[in-house]
């Protein structure tokens, strides 16, 4: 079976956290987060074509993409949440929306960060049709989040390119299908100076029949990575509610 994730060690009375990576991203950058983020068992969603699953064919559309992590991913039976940053934010949130479909367990909370509800306009782009190195130019310019290291590497701005390329047009072919609320609580994560605006973080709760709270950070789209500690308490105080909800919830 394709190994969607990679987890950290069990931990006592911790809570399962799904990360779902951002545009280009990948799981070593949330696995990371073990280290502070002591509540939380973090399991980080490794992509097809991304290592080491470098030998894999990337799925040409959410759709698919979604169809293979719902089918083969194995998930937790007791209490966990879904974490998406970006790209990642839309993923998780169709993830989500596949599971109640097919009347899986849903998580006890969606966290989608640094992207706009998914039924607003977006901008009409065509990214992943562009040269490589033009590629890399308009994202590091719209979103930054590509290391020094990476972009002075020809080999590693290839393969960066290549990750980015799928993502944009995962991306860039989505189309929003109405349906229903989920009945899940949706916690929204932003940057304060980011492109995405406070209003378009707020139609989140039009997809959530459970409540929603948006909080923004100080820093742009990569907030996250610029002031983590912020972001890792407001995770864990998440989490505390996940884990608080299943010990009220009646046998």
């Amino acid at each position: 079976m394709p190994n969607w994730l990679l987890s950290a060690a069990p931990r006592a009375a911790a809570c399962d956290l799904y990360c779902f990576p951002h545009g280009g991203g990948t799981a070593a950058e949330y696995l990371r987060w073990t280290r502070d983020l002591r509540t939380a068992r973090v399991h980080a969603v490794q992509l097809p074509g991304r290592v080491p699953r470098l030998h894999e064919d990337v799925p040409g559309s959410m759709r698919e993409l979604v169809e293979a992590f719902v089918a083969e991913a194995p998930l937790a039976t007791g209490p966990f949440a879904f974490f998406g940053h970006s790209l990642g934010a839309l993923f998780a949130y169709e993830v989500t929306r596949a599971m109640s479909a097919a009347g899986r367990r849903l998580p006890d909370r969606l966290v989608v960060s640094g992207f706009r509800a998914p039924h607003l306009p977006r901008p009409d782009t065509q990214i992943h049709r562009l040269p490589d190195d033009e590629l890399l130019d308009t994202v590091a310019r719209l979103h930054g989040g590509l290391p020094d290291e990476v972009l002075a590497s020809a080999e590693l701005r290839q393969m960066a390119a290549g990750a980015l390329r799928a993502d944009y047009r995962i991306l860039e072919t989505y189309v929003w299908d109405a349906g229903d609320p989920l009945p899940v609580p949706l916690t929204v994560f932003g940057g304060e100076d980011d492109r995405i605006t406070a209003d378009e973080l707020e139609a989140w709760g039009e997809h959530t029949s459970a409540g929603a709270s948006v909080r923004r950070f100080p820093g742009g789209h990569f907030y996250l990575r610029e002031r983590p500690a912020p972001v890792q308490r407001a995770m864990a105080a998440v989490l505390a509610m996940v884990r608080a909800a299943e010990r009220s919830t009646p046998c």
